[in-house]
């Protein structure tokens, strides 16, 4: 049976975040970190393989987070790209990762599991989430293929999870913003609702006005050219942070704040 964190835990740290806009920037570089940070990010995702949706960052790079970042920044705990049914094996390096993180004085994680049946994997998650002690909890966007997002949502509160980020089910938070509303709402100040995926500083304040959510996440990305192949000519392409782009967007939270 899975054990779950003390419920009056779990509310004093879901109160403490509620009802302040802040800006999650998803990044995959220690670069796209710091200008994440310089340009007003209140908090990082820090992945790798953003092409793959994102996986485990090394040691290395949480190292050089934890020692150049000020703000918090959340490694998420994937060790392949994919579905989110994962293996035996695959689970103890899930639960290594963990452990490293908390050692490592990470404020958060990002996790995301699921059963064979788009339901979430609540044995599993729960053993994760004992596993970080004090460390803030994201279910990340694997809450868009469960099979009912509303039933989905109170095995996540029941669980002890901070926030859960989502589309709504949809491509695009802006495509679900009836959906994201309705799960605002379920949520109460139970859990936060942190839309994400296609938010832009040109959608971002309808986003917040449709859906009553406080908190957004974003890659706000652009590609980078950097040395060219030398073999083919063609020049090496890289995600990193638009710095320019995530001050946009937070002026647009600091203005509707």
């Amino acid at each position: 049976m899975y054990e779950l964190r003390p419920e009056s835990d779990q509310m004093k740290a879901n109160n403490s975040i509620f009802r302040s806009y802040k800006l999650e920037i998803c990044v995959g570089s220690i670069s796209s970190a710091l200008v994440a940070q310089e340009f007003g990010a209140d908090r990082i995702e820090l992945c790798d393989n953003l092409s793959e949706g994102g996986t485990t960052p090394s040691y290395g790079m949480i190292l050089q987070s934890k020692i150049q970042l000020e703000i918090p920044f959340f490694p998420i705990i994937r060790p392949r790209g994919g579905d989110f049914v994962f293996t035996k094996d695959e689970f103890q390096i899930m639960r290594e990762d963990v452990l490293c993180c908390k050692e490592m004085g990470c404020k958060g994680i990002v996790i995301g599991m699921l059963r064979k049946d788009s339901t979430i994997d609540m044995e599993r998650c729960a053993e994760l989430i004992a596993l970080a002690g004090e460390m803030e909890i994201t279910f990340h966007r694997a809450f868009d293929r469960c099979v009912s997002m509303e039933g989905a949502l109170e095995d996540l509160i029941e669980l002890g999870c901070h926030r859960v980020l989502t589309s709504g089910g949809k491509e695009s938070a802006f495509e679900g913003t009836e959906k994201l509303r309705s799960l605002v709402r379920q949520a109460g100040f139970r859990i936060n609702i942190m839309p994400g995926s296609g938010i832009t500083h040109q959608n971002l304040q309808k986003i917040a006005a449709d859906t009553g959510a406080y908190e957004f996440h974003t890659t706000a990305k652009k590609l980078v050219e950097s040395s060219i192949d030398p073999v083919n000519s063609q020049p090496y392409r890289t995600i990193e942070t638009d710095g320019l782009h995530v001050h946009k967007l937070k002026e647009i939270l600091k203005q509707i704040g």
